[in-house]
């Protein structure tokens, strides 16, 4: 049997354990594990994950396989971070988790962000020069932060100031947003 193409490659999701987009979360990991990633999902403490549908009805709850404090980012080839307004902006407050995000800056691995995600990457101040797009109510704290442009696209990559960063507005750019992590990371 033929290695599927993303076997060996190592992903860090990381959310908080309230109010993710479920599928930025579920669809993303199902998918990059069928395709042979060994995905990892830490959430700030060590008890379930509470995914929310359009930021209001209760999703699936998930069991994450870390918290924050028991994974080394190093270990990991891609970063990726679901959006959910609840969780994106408790997830921006936590230390560990900009920590992290800045780790995967300064290294130049791949970030991978959607919908409210990007503002995790405001707050670890990493998106200076970088062309990205995000939910659309971001933008603004996205243009204040440095970036040098903000897009209306189901998904952006862009490769400069020494990380890749790939980001989409919301779930219904899922497809688009996957099939450039695949390409990342089968090119990183």
């Amino acid at each position: 049997m033929a290695d599927k193409p993303l076997s060996g490659r190592r992903v860090l999701a990381i959310v908080t354990n309230y109010g993710v987009e479920q599928d930025e979360l579920i669809v993303p990991t199902e998918r990059l594990r069928g395709d042979g990633a060994e995905v990892t999902v830490a959430a700030a403490e060590d008890r379930p994950i509470h995914t929310l549908v359009n930021d209001k009805d209760p999703g699936q709850v998930v069991q994450p396989n870390a918290t924050f404090a028991e994974v080394d980012p190093a270990d990991y080839e891609l970063l990726l971070i679901p959006g959910g307004t609840v969780n994106a902006d408790t997830l921006r407050l936590d230390d560990k988790a900009i920590g992290m995000v800045q780790s995967f800056a300064s290294s130049g691995r791949p970030i991978a962000a959607i919908c409210h995600g990007p503002w995790s990457l405001v707050e670890a101040d990493v998106i200076g020069g970088k062309a990205l797009t995000s939910y659309v109510s971001l933008r603004t704290d996205i243009q204040n932060a440095g970036a040098a442009s903000w897009t209306d696209q189901p998904v952006v990559r862009d490769d400069a100031e020494g990380y890749t960063l790939v980001t989409s507005r919301t779930p219904d750019d899922l497809d688009h947003f996957l099939a450039e992590i695949g390409t990342t990371l089968r090119s990183s």
